[in-house]
Order: structure tokens, then C-alpha cells, then sequence
């Protein structure tokens, strides 16, 4: 097969990926059935490519990255259950109130995602908090949604240095940093995407209400169980273990690699975190003793589901890779115009999308693109950091298109269409950070 039809073979088995998806079919079978389309326009081994190429691509994802898969939810499902996380959430919407309510549910999303906490697992834990502010507020819980997804999937994901989240670790291993890389050029672009989404979710606030819009109760809502009976300070189970998680992530390899005792990678790192923010969890609700054991276990079994997803798009990604057609794409997206940190943004981008997955799309573009990236910028002296803080920024654009598996859990938690409240996640998590990601890189590649 000619390079050409393999590269149409690759958009076909985007499109058909993408639509499948978006649809609601599982990954799982989607995305070796997509990688088979794929070999096939390209004229290769279908046995061969699914059980070699497809499978060892899959398989090196979860070998690398299941202990953070793991740890990360049993971590967010003990803060769920003993409803710690929850706990914090309701101090924070009880100092902020429902005057201002996008905020009150933003900002718990921000804390909880900095401090390791799974997006999927903030979600069910901020729904209902978020729910009774908008109804106290008289804000239709259509928007609730998009506020959600600010606070979720947005700058603590990507940005601020120091996240503990999947999307701000992988590049380390790529380009040989830290949890911390590129630290004002992540606070910029945190900046650039937070307030521009917080004050277009204000607007719409304000839109709303001069149209009469008021809230309607969700007929599938129940009524998250009574925390009355936690001590008053069961707050403070909700926020110490965050902070543990982001401290030992970010200052204990700092401060063990000072003093020569060991130099831990951020894969090495993230793992310590999560087990010591789990620990303390633990500790601070013995009170709670018989939830702890029970959260671990719906934590470990969550945990497969989530790789799996993911794991099956990195197949699909490898199998893309060492197709004929690739090379050209490869080509193109290397010599396009702009800085290697343009290009990196355009080709995380692109493949985040087409994967619906941030870390999936961003492994792929990284495996196959990572080595020359790094080889240009060791010629430029520039340094790995940028290439390390654009990949994360670009991962977290348009792979929330509207068949991201966080995008169609969060609709489906909230009871919303995608037709009522997909635009404001839109503007929100996709089109304002592909535009800051791929003005950033190719404004900040002028100075290099």
C-alpha cells in the first residue's frame, strides 16, 4: 500500500474511533477494531499487527503507568467513602456561599485535583455540593456541568507545577524532569485558561438570569448521605491528605536528592505520594474503620476499568505509528512552521483528540515523536522543561471533545444532554485551551 492510502487509512480509523466513541461503544473493542481498519488500508499483518504491535503497545501503558492507576483510586475512592473529600468541599462552599457559585464549586475541584484525586472520582464527589449550591443559588443545573469541568479537567491537570495528576508525570519520563518542570510558563498558561473559563461561566451566569431561567430539581438525584455525624473538624481528612500527597510528590525527592540519599524519578515519586496520602486517609478516619477496607477494594476494581480505557488507546496509537502513512504525518507535523514546542502542541493536541484521551493521546505523540524533539532542543539549548510543561498543557485541549470518557461520565452524573450542557465544557476545557496551548508554544518558541 502507498503511504497516501495508509494516511487515509489513518484519518478513517480516527473518524471511526471518534464516532463509535462519541456514540458510547466501549473503547475496550473500538480501539483494536479502529487499529485493524488502520493495518488493513495500510497492508499489513492483521493477526500480527493486533497481536504483536496492538497488544505490546497496550501492555508497555499499563506496565508503566498501573501503579498510579491504582494507588490514584483507591486514594480518591477512600476520600469519597469516608466523605472527607466531601467533608472539605462543603467547608469550602460554606466560607464562599451561593452568591458566588461558580466559584464554590471551582475551587474544591482545583484543591481536590492538585491534591492527586482523580477527575473521575471529583466529579461524584462534587455533583451533589455543587447540585444544592446552584439550587440555593436559583442557577439551572445545566451549568453546573461546566463548572465542574473548570475545576476537574482544566489547569491542575495540566499547568500549575507540581500536579500530581497522570497528565503533568508522563512527560517525565520522556524528557528526563520533574513534576515542577517550566514552572512560570505553566503559572502563565494556568492563568491564561482559569480566568478567561471562570468569568465566560460567570457570564453565563448572568445570561441565564436575565432570560428567567431558574433551577429544576433533578428527578435522579438522591441526597448524598447526612455528615452530621462526622466531628466537626472531619474537614481537615479532606485536606491534609492532599497537602501530604503534594509535598512528598515535589519536596521529598527535592530534599532526598540534596542530601545524595536516592534520586527518585516522578514515576517513583508519584507512587510514594499516593501511598503516604492513602495512608494518612486512613489514619485520620479509624473512626470509620469498617468504610476503609470496602473503599480500597472499589478503588483497586475502579482502577482497571480506567488503564483498560486508556491502555486500548495507546494500542490503537501504536498501531498508527508504524504504519506507512504516519511517516508523512510525522513529517509534516516536524517541519511544520513555528518552534518544536508549536509542533509538540499541534501533535499532542491532534492525538488527544482523536483518542478522547489526554494521557493516551499524549503517550502516543511522545513515543513516537519524543526522541527528536528532545534531539532538536538539546541543539537549540533549550530546555526539556518547555517541552515537558507545552505536552501537558496541549493534552488537556481537544481531547475533551465530546467522546472523552470524563466528558461522558460527568453528563451522565449530572443527568444533563450533551446538547444542554456540552457548550459551556466546550469553551471551557477545549476551545480556550487550545488556543492558549498553541498561542503559548508559538509565542514563547519567538525566544528560543
Amino acid at each position: 500500500m502507498t503511504p497516501i492510502i495508509s494516511l487515509i487509512g489513518i484519518l478513517l480509523g480516527l473518524i471511526v474511533l471518534i464516532f463509535l466513541a462519541y456514540r458510547g461503544y466501549s473503547i475496550i473493542w473500538v480501539a483494536p477494531f479502529c487499529a485493524i481498519l488502520v493495518a488493513m488500508l495500510s497492508g499489513m499483518n492483521l493477526l500480527e499487527t493486533y497481536l504483536g504491535d496492538y497488544i505490546s503497545g497496550a501492555a508497555a501503558y499499563i506496565v508503566s503507568w498501573f501503579p498510579a492507576f491504582f494507588l490514584g483510586a483507591v486514594y480518591g475512592k477512600i476520600m469519597d467513602l469516608t466523605g472527607s473529600a466531601r467533608s472539605l468541599a462543603n467547608k469550602l462552599i460554606a466560607l464562599i456561599g451561593p452568591k458566588y457559585a461558580v466559584l464554590a464549586v471551582v475551587l474544591p475541584c482545583l484543591l481536590m485535583t492538585y491534591g492527586g484525586i482523580s477527575m473521575f472520582v471529583v466529579v461524584f464527589v462534587i455533583y451533589p455540593m455543587g447540585y444544592a449550591i446552584y439550587r440555593e443559588a436559583d442557577l439551572p443545573r445545566t451549568l453546573l456541568p461546566g463548572a465542574i469541568a473548570v475545576g476537574a479537567f482544566g489547569i491542575t491537570m495540566t499547568c500549575i507545577p507540581g500536579s500530581p495528576q497522570i497528565q503533568n508525570i508522563i512527560p517525565t519520563n520522556y524528557y528526563g524532569t520533574t513534576a515542577t518542570a517550566a514552572p512560570v510558563m505553566g503559572l502563565i498558561a494556568a492563568v491564561l485558561i482559569g480566568v478567561p473559563g471562570y468569568l465566560y461561566l460567570e457570564w453565563r451566569a448572568r445570561q441565564v438570569k436575565k432570560k428567567g431561567l431558574h433551577f429544576e430539581e433533578d428527578p435522579k438525584h438522591k441526597t448524598p448521605e447526612n455528615l452530621a455525624k462526622q466531628p466537626k473538624w472531619h474537614w481537615l481528612c479532606g485536606l491534609i491528605p492532599l497537602l501530604v500527597v503534594v509535598l512528598l510528590l515535589n519536596a521529598l525527592p527535592w530534599l532526598l536528592k540534596k542530601y545524595e540519599v536516592a534520586d527518585l524519578s516522578s514515576s517513583q515519586a508519584i507512587v510514594i505520594a499516593l501511598v503516604g496520602g492513602i495512608l494518612v486517609a486512613c489514619l485520620m478516619n479509624l473512626h470509620q474503620r469498617n468504610t476503609i477496607l470496602p473503599a480500597i477494594n472499589e478503588g483497586s476494581n475502579g482502577s482497571l476499568t480506567a488503564i483498560m480505557n486508556t491502555a486500548c488507546a495507546v494500542g490503537f496509537g501504536s498501531v498508527v505509528k508504524i504504519v506507512p502513512g504516519f511517516a508523512l504525518l510525522k513529517t509534516a507535523v516536524l517541519n511544520m512552521p513555528g518552534s518544536i514546542l508549536f509542533s509538540e502542541a499541534v501533535a499532542v493536541n491532534v492525538l488527544a483528540g482523536a483518542t478522547g484521551s489526554a494521557s493516551g493521546g499524549m503517550s502516543i505523540a511522545l513515543e513516537a515523536l519524543g526522541p527528536q524533539y528532545l534531539a532538536k532542543a538539546a541543539e537549540l539549548g533549550l530546555s526539556p522543561e518547555y517541552l515537558h510543561r507545552i505536552a501537558s498543557i496541549a493534552s488537556g485541549g481537544l481531547d475533551t471533545l465530546p467522546h472523552n470518557g470524563a466528558i461522558l461520565t460527568l453528563l451522565a452524573v449530572s443527568n444533563c444532554k450533551h446538547k444542554e450542557s456540552y457548550l459551556d465544557v466546550c469553551v471551557t476545557s477545549c476551545v480556550i485551551p487550545v488556543i492558549i496551548s498553541l498561542a503559548l508554544s508559538f509565542v514563547w518558541g519567538l525566544f528560543i
